[in-house]
């Protein structure tokens, strides 16, 4: 922020509007005074002249009064003089210099009678023609004010009748008296008032000066506060110089500064939670403004979709998620909720899930897009083995239900009568409820295991011996076209297990060997010790099995030859049950099969030295 100079400052206008506020004061009060003084001084000047008439008029009274000689006259009277005379020695002996007075008497016939203009005496004499005179000469006093351009000042001019001893008007008095020596002197305390203005000017502007720092300081300190705050330090605050509304200012603006003081903290918190929330969370976020454009995103959402966080930021999302931006719209998207993307190809599946939602402003419009992507690739496709499980198990449930059925309404319809007919039917009625009891017990064994919700009673086993055993039981009830083959070490290789749970595995692959081999098939037993585990192998000569298809053979209902299988009576979860008890006792198992050749199963389990304490 820039520095305020001073002729934009507020302390310039303080100033100003000190100086104009003084000005439009001084300026009433001069107008004011400069009116009353004068209406004053005219009034002081009329009164002086007044006076001045008045003795003037009494003198030239006196004298108007007089008894002349009219003829035959002693010395004394004739050395009295006349009434002219008499008139221009009282009006020579009125002093008329100090302000330019024009004295004139004149007699009841308006005859000048005596003058003191020098220079027009020849009026003495003569009619006047002033019309002040002749409204004097009828008995009133005559006053009026006028501007005299040959003087260039105003006079006030006066006419007053002049009466004798019968009380008759006998002449008049004109006076015509300047006003320059009052308007001068008017002008003379106009000027000194104007300096004084001046002077006074200048000290208030002075002391605005000072006051208006006064004013200014603190609000100049809540300004640099506020540039300090800006920049996020919180730790200064405004010195309170008064208790007046600018201190109060002061007090709620360091009130204000703690608040956001810890309005800040809060945000920097919540922003740093925000910040591990994001950085340590598996799922990925994306955030948008309106527009579509990339503000924010993290690394697990850098991870999925193969971006830069960095680089992404900028980009249109659509740009980001490899999108046509004809087909597909952002906001449609929002209104949906959640949508699945796929990424993958045609070697490995990748699906990513986008649960799409607003923010909105105060105005209820649309303000960012938040995204919150997750592989869903493992759940998907939890659920499509889901779905086939639950086909699966229809399908395996509904074979038997389905022969069942129709050897019983055989039956209903008179076979039961044949005595030839109604064992055979009864037996495959029996042979298909035992098949799906099997099913049943065995899906329940594997709920068990996926919950866990089972127990190895595990104990330390000769394994070469527990595996003769499982094959002498086998061979006591061997079919006559199939051979036994043992190829076992004579050294004693102990392991930790579950015996019981164990024989289940060797019988559902011993089992499976069984159904599977040819007439004439031999099945090989084998068992190698491999550093910290021994290999146990059941080899057959059978059909075998595809190569793409080796791996699903542990899988919940999968058979080679679903033909077969359920001709002999098999649920398919036989296998599926073996790996899940070998994993148990932290074994493997695996199989390999070459189409034509026959299968072989592998089972490994660690040696006792390895793994017993773990175990237990």
């Amino acid at each position: 922020m820039h520095k305020i100079g001073f002729f934009r400052s507020i302390q310039l206008k303080f100033i100003i509007i000190y100086i104009l506020l003084l000005l439009v004061a001084v300026q009433v009060i001069g107008s004011y005074f400069a009116t009353k003084m004068e209406k004053e001084l005219i009034a002081n000047f009329k009164s002086n002249v007044s006076d001045r008439i008045e003795l003037l008029s009494y003198n030239l009274e006196q004298a108007f009064k007089k008894e002349r000689p009219d003829g035959s006259l002693n010395q004394a009277e004739e050395d009295m003089p006349t009434l002219e005379q008499e008139v221009q020695s009282i009006i020579n002996d009125v002093d008329t210099t100090k302000d330019s007075t024009t004295l004139q008497v004149v007699n009841n016939q308006g005859r000048v009678l005596g003058t003191n203009d020098s220079l027009n005496y020849d009026i003495v004499g003569k009619k006047s023609t002033e019309d002040i005179v002749q409204k004097a000469l009828s008995g009133t006093k005559q006053e009026k004010m006028l501007f005299d351009p040959q003087i260039d000042s105003r006079v006030l001019i006066k006419g007053v009748p002049i009466y004798d001893k019968n009380g008759d008007v006998a002449g008049a008095i004109f006076m015509n008296v300047s006003l320059k020596s009052v308007y001068d002197q008017l002008q003379n305390i106009n000027e000194i008032f104007f300096k004084a203005s001046i002077l006074a000017i200048v000290i208030s502007a002075f002391l605005g000066i000072l006051v208006a720092r006064t004013i200014t300081k603190p609000i100049k300190e809540m300004r640099r506060q506020a540039q300090t705050i800006a920049k996020g330090d919180f730790s200064q605050k405004v010195n309170v110089y008064a208790a007046d509304e600018i201190g109060q200012l002061a007090v709620s603006f360091n009130d204000m500064n703690d608040r956001l003081r810890h309005s800040y903290a809060t945000i920097e918190e919540e922003q740093l939670k925000l910040s591990s929330v994001l950085e340590n969370m598996s799922d990925g976020v994306i955030a948008t403004d309106v527009d579509g454009i990339i503000t924010l995103m993290n690394e697990p959402a850098g991870i999925l979709l193969g971006k830069s966080p960095e680089d992404s930021k900028g980009k249109f999302l659509l740009d980001v998620l490899h999108l046509n931006q004809n087909n597909v719209n952002l906001s449609a998207m929002a209104e949906h909720g959640s949508v699945i993307f796929d990424f993958g190809d045609d070697d490995n599946d990748f699906l990513v899930r986008a649960k799409f939602s607003t923010v909105v402003d105060d105005t209820d419009d649309t303000a960012t897009y938040i995204l919150v992507l997750s592989d869903v690739t493992e759940q998907q496709k939890i659920e499509n083995d889901r779905r086939e499980f639950v086909s699966n198990v229809s399908h395996e449930l509904r074979t038997p239900l389905t022969t069942m059925h129709s050897y019983l309404e055989a039956l209903t319809d008179g076979a039961w009568e044949d005595p030839n007919i109604a064992p055979r039917f009864l037996q495959v009625a029996q042979n298909e409820t035992e098949r799906m009891i099997r099913m049943v017990n065995d899906l329940l064994q594997l709920s068990k295991m996926d919950n866990k919700d089972y127990k190895l009673d595990q104990e330390r086993v000769n394994f070469t011996r527990y595996f003769h055993e499982i094959v002498d039981r086998f061979e006591m009830n061997i079919p006559e076209h199939i051979h036994f083959k043992r190829e076992l070490p004579q050294q004693k290789m102990f392991v930790w297990i579950d015996k019981d749970k164990m024989t289940q595995v060797m019988d559902n692959v011993i089992t499976n060997a069984i159904k599977y081999s040819p007439d004439g098939g031999t099945i090989y037993f084998r068992v190698v010790k491999q550093r910290n585990r021994i290999v146990a192998s059941i080899e057959d000569e059978g059909m075998g099995i595809p190569y793409d298809k080796v791996d699903k053979v542990f899988e919940r209902f999968y058979r080679a030859d679903k033909a077969r299988s359920r001709k002999l009576g098999g649920t398919g979860l036989g296998l599926a049950i073996s790996k899940e008890l070998v994993e148990a006792h932290g074994g493997k198992i695996w199989a390999s099969s070459r189409e034509g050749k026959g299968t072989t199963i592998f089972i490994a389990l660690p040696l006792m030295g390895q793994e017993r304490r773990g175990s237990k």
